[in-house]
């Protein structure tokens, strides 16, 4: 969907069995999302759509970013080395864009 309405996504939801959810929660999640500055909401005639302001991608990534951060901030080497071990679980392609990306890195920090 590019734009929805509350009953559109709450309809959306309940079209799968194994979940369940109220009209009310699905309102508050969106009213959340667009404080957040995710969604932007305008309202047709008597009905509220919301409409996103990131892509997918871009929502993927932002979360992956704050998810990280989270985890450094718990400074343990020991864990970080944990998460390096677990990486033998990850693609060619993504060990190639992890490493890619942590040499820019260490290069901007050593040019400062």
């Amino acid at each position: 969907l590019e734009t929805a309405t509350v009953k559109q996504i709450h309809d959306l939801i309940l079209s799968d069995p194994e979940r369940e959810l109220a009209y009310a929660s699905v309102t508050t999640v969106l009213n959340r999302l667009t404080k957040k500055g995710w969604l932007k909401c305008s309202k047709k005639g008597r009905a509220f759509s919301w409409y996103p302001l990131v892509s997918r991608e871009q929502a993927q990534a932002i979360q992956a970013y704050e998810q990280l951060q989270q985890f450094l901030a718990i400074s343990n080497p020991d864990i970080v080395a944990a998460f390096a071990d677990s990486l033998d679980t990850a693609s060619l392609e993504q060990l190639d864009a992890i490493a890619s990306r942590l040499q820019a890195i260490r290069r901007q920090r050593e040019e400062r």
